[in-house]
């Protein structure tokens, strides 16, 4: 009996001692495996980032690029309606030109045959009720008028910078044109207006008495018909 429970004792021994060897021996191979399989899933998982990060940035370019491409279509776009803008004013320019060109060239023949001048108040492009009746007058004289244009000059005092007494002569011309032209329904072909500013005083502008009469817009009746073919004129209407 002795003997056998030391077969049993010994066997048991054994069995356990080889028992903890396959574990060790498992432990052992399989160790290996766990790294590696783990250090796969962290280059898979850096793989993934690197792809995603490529992907942002190429989402990123091709964002930047189609911005590019609207901006570059935009600015087109402008050029060319710059480019057309700049035809239609060559365009108008040379129509002016040459509308000028032949009001030019007959001025010599273009005689006065009534004026008006009306003042305004300091740095005013308004008309007065004295300024309308002056206008009034000068307007009843246009009826029989024929042939004719109206050269309309604006002018201001010496006070301010050249270019605000262009741009407020040419507002004072603009108001007594609008007031000839709707009151007495003149075609606006008849005017000829120009805002000359401070550069031609008819009076100093050293007193105010002066300074008064260079605030002005002078309007001038002129026809290129001589004197016996006005009268004509005006008797042919009269008989109507």
């Amino acid at each position: 009996m002795q003997t056998l429970g030391k077969v049993i004792l010994v066997a048991f021994a054994v069995a356990s001692v080889t028992g903890c060897a396959s574990k060790n021996y498992v432990r052992n191979q399989t160790a290996p495996l766990v790294e590696h399989t783990g250090q796969l899933e962290d280059k898979t998982a850096a793989n993934g980032r690197a792809i995603q990060d490529t992907d942002q940035r190429a989402q990123s370019g091709i964002q930047h690029a189609q911005t590019a491409a609207d901006a570059a279509a935009q600015n087109a776009q402008d050029a060319a309606k710059a480019a057309n803008d700049a035809q239609t004013a060559a365009n108008d320019a040379v129509t002016r030109a040459d509308s000028l060109d032949s009001v030019v060239k007959g001025l010599d023949n273009y005689k006065q045959l009534a004026d008006v001048t009306v003042t305004f108040g300091f740095d005013k492009a308004v008309l007065t009720q004295d300024d309308k009746d002056q206008l009034d007058d000068f307007g009843s004289k246009l009826s029989s008028a024929k042939s004719y244009i109206l050269e309309v000059t604006g002018g201001t005092d010496s006070t301010g910078s050249a270019q605000y007494n262009y741009d407020l002569s040419q507002r004072r011309a603009d108001a007594v044109v609008q007031y000839l032209a709707s009151k007495y329904n003149i075609p606006a072909h008849r005017f000829y207006l120009i805002g000359i500013g401070k550069d031609q005083e008819v009076a100093s502008n050293d007193t105010a008495e002066g300074r008064k009469k260079n605030r002005r817009v002078q309007v001038q009746l002129l026809t290129n018909l001589a004197p016996s073919d006005q009268g004509q004129s005006a008797s042919a209407g009269s008989g109507n």
